[in-house]
């Protein structure tokens, strides 16, 4: 008898150093292919998703507003896959554009929140299949001057002092976050270097320490992403 359907995820990235990072090592270890689907890259095809065990849309400088053909492709193609049931993840650029193709407006945070800052879990989060048991604050990654509101219907995860809406579940296998579990201290060096994000470089009181928190990170991003690879 031929055995089963070895699973398989489509990673929509949005620039080259913007990557699975830390995401990838629960993909692999469960046997879950990784195919990318960069429609940044002219002359990209826009893949058939209809089958694919699950979708991860990666981060980026840009805005999920900006007038796109590669971000409105993939707002259309989240629309359809939450239609479908099919699990969705977002990370920072993707969360927001998550957020934007269920209904949510999204728009420019109060301020720019870039480097190793609190979140804090919501009651929600603690009945969550990805959270549940994470500490009430976790210390985490974040490089985003922009924010969306949660869409209709969604469950509040997360919050920090300086942006309310960190993370989002939208049914029950659709999330959203909005800070960087993924990274790890190279990525993080590798970003500071990148000429699109030297105006944000430039804005920081001091140089961002890659290394600070990056063994918890690595401990909460393994759990986390370990579980949404449990929904595939």
């Amino acid at each position: 008898m031929p055995g089963p359907t070895p699973k398989r995820v489509f990673v929509f990235r949005h620039v080259p150093f913007e990557d699975l990072g830390l995401i990838r090592g629960p993909l692999q270890g469960r046997g879950v292919s990784i195919e990318y689907a960069d429609l940044y890259r002219q002359g990209a095809a826009v893949p058939d998703v209809t089958r694919a065990s699950g979708l991860i849309f990666m981060g980026g400088p840009m805005s999920a507003n900006d007038d796109l053909s590669c971000l409105r492709q993939e707002m259309a193609l989240i629309a359809r896959a939450v239609e479908r049931g099919q699990p969705v993840l977002g990370v920072c650029l993707g969360a927001q554009l998550i957020a934007k193709a269920l209904g949510a407006k999204v728009y420019r945070n109060a301020v720019k929140e870039i480097g190793w800052f609190e979140i804090h879990l919501t009651e929600a989060a603690a009945r969550d299949a990805l959270f549940a048991g994470l500490g009430p604050a976790e210390t985490v990654f974040h490089w985003h001057g922009e924010t969306f509101d949660l869409p209709p219907g969604a469950a509040w995860l997360a919050y920090s002092e300086a942006c309310r809406n960190q993370a989002f579940r939208a049914g029950a296998n659709v999330y959203g976050l909005q800070f960087h579990l993924e990274v790890t201290p190279g990525m993080i060096e590798d970003w500071c270097a990148q000429d699109a994000n030297c105006v944000d470089v430039r804005e920081l009181d001091a140089p961002i320490d890659a290394r600070r928190n990056s063994g918890r990170l690595a401990e909460l991003a393994s759990m986390v992403f370990s579980r949404w690879c449990d929904l595939l």
